[in-house]
């Protein structure tokens, strides 16, 4: 075999789905293509070829449009063009965007191969997004022992029939079921309804530490608020409600009928490293000392996570849980040490913790909500307290913001009514200054509200966005400004020199620009969500993104956002502090090629969005 051929062999072997087919195919392969070049500028697929071809991208690139001339997607080095060979009528046009070099291999010869190689065939079996979800679901796919919180539900973890009793039942007959099945908790049942639920923590502080006569009714210190699970929810996802709630028993239900107790012992049998535990150790933490003791735990629980088969958002959803507790705790700290506040506040969050998105010890966004009979000299309380949250954030792992959006910036510590002027401001003058500042506090969650003060703020700065379509368009632009680097593996879009020379920024070349187009959809469409998926989903439900689109922008971010938790998973094994560089030498050709399919997508999106919105007018 000639260098040249020899060359061609070996590109292919590289690329899927070429890299599925044994070697002596591959030997013989190399003969059957045709080489064709073409300049910048000229119509693809050509017009001049008598029969129908795959084209298998060698150099350059080709901007593919649909029937409205919009930007559908875009091929580079080791893409594929195989539309011609499925029968259908081109719904899309193309043309090169740059002087291109493409290997053609006529259907004929592409149906034999399917035929012969089943691996090979499924690869045209299914759709870029298909193929994306199968390779996420590849990705996180249970570990070999089979016991990870990912894969088990609910009904697996059930030991027994739950044990009830009634609300009249004295409180002292309850404990003494109790003690009877050695259960630290008893469901309180009137009929079939669940009505409330009583634990040992419950008879020790609202019955002996009170002196409650045990003779009074259960339903006296039970708790009425229950938050509930049914069968098919997996492990991991109970385990995310306790530590949110930072409690340690969900009643299960299956359909209507209580089939169950969930306790986070249960749990234990399936995870050692629980974070539920970890927010429970936080509740009852003294010092901010021991706040960071148990905050060093973070990267641990990550790797572990990871290492189980975790998502990215099932990671995010569980670090941000564990931040929303020392947030809470350093909150009481503060207020023991300053006394009670002089006037209610809101405690909000921006950011990944915001969105529930964090990985382990992101930087901290945070800012205070006043109520507006604030006076002047209130401040030096609120000033205080600030202080005292944001640096014990930083002792615990979580930086100060480089771009000091933080409580303790006076500038981020207002009452309510210049919240409001804020926010109007920055919707009705889109500059540049507003739009940066967008991405932080359009994101915003209350963490600590007891006067509920956000939650018609944020009713009105939604309604105001909604129908301000300048500001909408503004913001597209901006989002549109993060671009997924969808020639990556051409040195041009990989960073150049320094500490993380080729090597791409899979955060912000890869889920930032996700979670910019689900802000500007949730924003469009007054959606209230932070977290990204939720925010998709919900865009999809009311009309605001397709369907597919949205599903496939969901795909996108849990296989982008997972790659990214195992790059950092993988340092923190080794010693290495985390960060967002990756080399494309570090993934498997499989995972390079369905990264680039998770970026055509999302170009596409961006794209979508961009017309509907006329967004090029203001970048």
């Amino acid at each position: 075999m000639d260098i040249e051929l020899i060359e061609i062999q070996e590109f292919l072997t590289r690329h899927p789905p070429f890299d599925q087919l044994p070697a002596a195919t591959l030997n013989r392969l190399p003969k059957q293509l045709t080489i064709r070049y073409f300049r910048r500028g000229l119509p693809f697929p050509p017009t001049d070829i008598d029969s129908p071809q795959l084209y298998i991208l060698r150099k350059g690139a080709i901007e593919l449009r649909n029937a409205q001339n919009e930007l559908i997607g875009k091929l580079a080095e080791g893409d594929l063009y195989e539309q011609l060979c499925r029968h259908a009528v081109a719904e899309e046009s193309g043309s090169t965007a740059e002087d291109t070099l493409v290997y053609m291999l006529s259907c004929t010869d592409l149906a034999q191969l399917c035929r012969d190689h089943s691996a090979f065939a499924s690869y045209f079996e299914q759709s870029p997004s298909h193929r994306l979800r199968q390779a996420l679901d590849v990705m996180v796919a249970a570990p070999a022992s089979n016991i990870g919180l990912m894969t088990v539900p609910v009904r697996a973890m059930i030991q027994r029939v739950p044990i009830t009793t009634t609300p009249n039942l004295s409180i002292r007959k309850a404990a003494q079921i109790m003690s009877e099945h050695r259960v630290s908790s008893l469901l309180i049942m009137d009929g079939e309804q669940l009505v409330g639920m009583v634990t040992d923590r419950d008879l020790r502080s609202r019955c002996i530490a009170v002196g409650l006569p045990t003779e009074q009714p259960v339903s006296e210190i039970m708790t009425r608020t229950l938050h509930t699970v049914d069968m098919d929810t997996l492990g991991f996802q109970a385990l995310i409600t306790m530590t949110r709630l930072n409690v340690h028993h969900l009643p299960v239900l299956d359909g209507e009928r209580v089939a169950g107790l969930l306790s986070s012992t249960d749990l234990t049998r399936f995870q050692s490293a629980n974070s539920v535990y970890l927010v429970g150790d936080i509740h009852r933490a003294s010092s901010v000392a021991t706040l960071a003791q148990i905050s060093s735990k973070i990267e641990e629980l990550q790797v572990h996570l990871i290492s189980s088969g975790a998502t990215a958002n099932a990671i995010g959803q569980a670090v941000s849980a564990i931040t929303d507790a020392l947030t809470l705790r350093l909150l009481e700290l503060g207020e023991q040490t300053l006394g009670a506040p002089p006037v209610p506040y809101a405690w909000l969050v921006g950011g990944s913790q915001a969105r529930r998105e964090q990985s382990s010890h992101s930087d901290q966004d945070n800012a205070l909500l006043l109520a507006d009979h604030v006076q002047p000299e209130d401040d030096v309380y609120f000033a205080a307290l600030a202080k005292f949250v944001n640096d014990g954030l930083n002792v615990c792992g979580f930086v100060h913001c480089p771009g000091e959006v933080m409580a303790s910036n006076s500038k981020w510590r207002q009452p309510l009514r210049v919240w409001h002027k804020y926010f109007m401001h920055w919707i009705m003058r889109p500059e540049p200054l507003a739009l940066m500042l967008s991405s932080v506090f359009f994101d915003l969650r209350s963490l600590y509200d007891p006067a509920n003060l956000y939650a018609g703020l944020q009713e009105k700065l939604l309604e105001q966005a909604r129908s301000n379509q300048l500001f909408l368009a503004y913001l597209t632009a901006n989002a549109l400004k993060t671009r997924p680097p969808l020639g990556f593996f051409r040195n041009i879009v990989l960073i150049q020199g320094g500490d993380h020379d080729h090597t791409f920024d899979i955060k912000h070349r890869g889920t930032v620009p996700i979670i910019d187009l689900a802000r500007v959809s949730a924003l469009a469409a007054s959606i209230p969500e932070t977290n990204t998926l939720e925010r998709l989903k919900a865009a999809a439900d009311c009309g605001a993104l397709s369907r597919d689109g949205a599903a496939n922008l969901c795909d996108a971010l849990e296989f982008i956002g997972t790659l990214r938790m195992r790059h950092q998973a993988q340092q923190l094994r080794t010693g290495q502090k985390a960060d967002n560089f990756v080399s494309p030498d570090a993934l498997s050709p499989l995972e390079r090629g369905h990264l680039k399919e998770a970026f055509v997508l999302i170009h596409a999106m961006q794209e979508a969005l961009g017309q509907r919105y006329q967004a090029g007018k203001f970048g």
